[in-house]
């Protein structure tokens, strides 16, 4: 059953983009690129819905959109209405008292009228100025009646618009970062490695010629899995981890520990500037399946170290 709706759904999409107006759809991004106000939203019953969800859209990549009720319009909400302003008008059939009501209201302010109906011979199409038809043979409801693929093109198109004009304002990931301050999005892109990592004494550090013997305390303490090597004025020149710890006892017995560091730390290890987002980190320390890693030493432009990230750290945060 379910594989018959979905193969049902797929022909119904079909026959969407197979017969969806680009030209007119072109025009549309052209007036809305245009436009020196606000693009409204607004929709009855589900394509309310979807009208609300397309305005959010917008808001959050860049545009000044805003979601108007079409009854809350004639109780004072028409007062965010002004003359430069778009309003985009989504209803399946296009015989929408709510939407048709508003009409008049919204030429007298000098707004520009769009309809984004299902039929083109709609009243809603036929009084507004520009109309844009999103083409549903039927709809999956077995009665086709419930709005179903109509809601899912409804949905298509509002991405559509909202992707073109992202692009069109050269929207930025920094730009969605300042949109997004809260929850996993803009912890992925407001987080950086500097935000998380290790610093000052919390950082397990070595030279390279102390002994394994005597370093065990430090790997041990600092509880990270590893120890840095550096030198006199502080550059990376190693990385000593639990593994190699296990390796050089697998090869050397006992006589390991009298090994120097610079004996047995493996050069060269992979490393990070304080600046990149700490997503990017994550996706360094995962960068070789063979050979993944859970630390990453942090680094300045002359290699010098300036902290440690952990992929636990990095996963706690929320990323």
């Amino acid at each position: 059953m379910l594989k018959d709706l979905l193969d049902k759904e797929r022909e119904s999409l079909d026959y969407f983009f197979d017969n969806f107006d680009f030209t007119a759809a072109e025009q549309l991004l052209t007036l809305l690129n245009e436009c020196i106000g606000k693009i409204i939203l607004t929709g009855v019953g589900k394509s309310g819905y979807i009208a609300e969800k397309i305005a959010a859209t917008l808001i959050s990549t860049g545009s000044r959109a805003y979601f108007l009720s079409p009854t809350n319009a004639f109780h004072g909400d028409l007062g965010i209405i002004h003359e430069g302003d778009m309003i985009i008008m989504l209803s399946k059939s296009g015989e929408s008292d709510e939407l048709l009501h508003l009409v008049p209201f919204m030429r007298n302010k000098g707004v520009k009228t769009i309809a984004v109906v299902n039929q083109p011979d709609s009243r809603l199409a036929k009084a507004s100025e520009h109309t844009i038809v999103l083409p549903v043979g039927k709809e999956l409801c077995p009665f086709n009646l419930a709005p179903t693929t109509s809601s899912v093109v409804q949905m298509i198109f509002g991405d559509l618009i909202t992707v073109a004009l992202m692009t069109h304002k050269n929207f930025t990931l920094a730009d969605y970062a300042l949109n997004h301050p809260s929850g996993r999005i803009g912890r992925r892109l407001v987080l950086r490695v500097r935000d998380l990592m290790l610093t000052g004494k919390e950082i397990p550090l070595t030279g390279p010629k102390a002994k394994l013997v005597d370093s065990l305390v430090e790997l041990s303490d600092k509880r990270c899995g590893c120890i840095l090597i550096t030198d006199d004025e502080g550059v990376l020149l190693g990385i000593f981890t639990d593994g190699d710890l296990r390796r050089a006892l697998q090869k050397h017995g006992s006589a390991a520990l009298e090994k120097t560091m610079d004996q047995l730390m493996t050069l060269n290890p992979r490393r990070i500037l304080p600046t990149i987002l700490a997503s990017e980190a994550l996706v360094t320390m995962e960068a070789d399946q063979k050979r993944p890693i859970t630390v990453l030493a942090v680094v300045n432009e002359s290699n010098k170290v300036l902290g440690l990230i952990k992929m636990h750290d990095i996963i706690q945060s929320g990323i």
